[in-house]
């Protein structure tokens, strides 16, 4: 496959709820060649300036609704598809988010299709900007 943008350059920021930074937020895209129902989503996971992410702190979101990596496993409603190209919006909740300049994320993606008998995992890293 060609390569091609997996991070939206645009989609780091840190979230904001009252007021106050409860984490922070990136895009990227599904590393596989067509769309997806969430129940193949394994597991996301993310190492941000070197340290890993708890995967009970990571939050998805994709046609508006938002899973925890938990819920995504039951999710079978075409509603919530994963669609090639675009991008998904994944929350870190983390008190005081992401202090102001440089970062590097590091994300893997876990995937299992039903008719492939391992799993797929990709890893795609970045630099930004706060």
């Amino acid at each position: 496959m060609a390569g091609r943008q997996i991070y939206n350059p645009d989609g780091f920021k840190n979230i904001y709820e009252d007021g106050k930074i409860t984490g922070y937020q990136f895009q990227f895209k599904a590393q596989y060649y067509r769309g997806i129902t969430l129940s193949i989503v394994r597991d996301i996971e993310i190492f941000t300036d070197g340290k890993e992410v708890k995967r009970e702190d990571i939050r998805f979101a994709v046609n508006g609704e938002t899973f925890t990596l938990e819920e995504m496993r039951t999710v079978v409603d075409s509603d919530y598809r994963w669609e090639f190209g675009d991008f998904a919006t994944v929350s870190v909740m983390k008190e005081g988010g992401l202090t102001n300049g440089k970062h590097h994320i590091s994300a893997k993606q876990i995937l299992a299709p039903s008719y492939m008998p391992f799993q797929l995992e990709k890893m795609c890293e970045a630099d930004f900007e706060i």
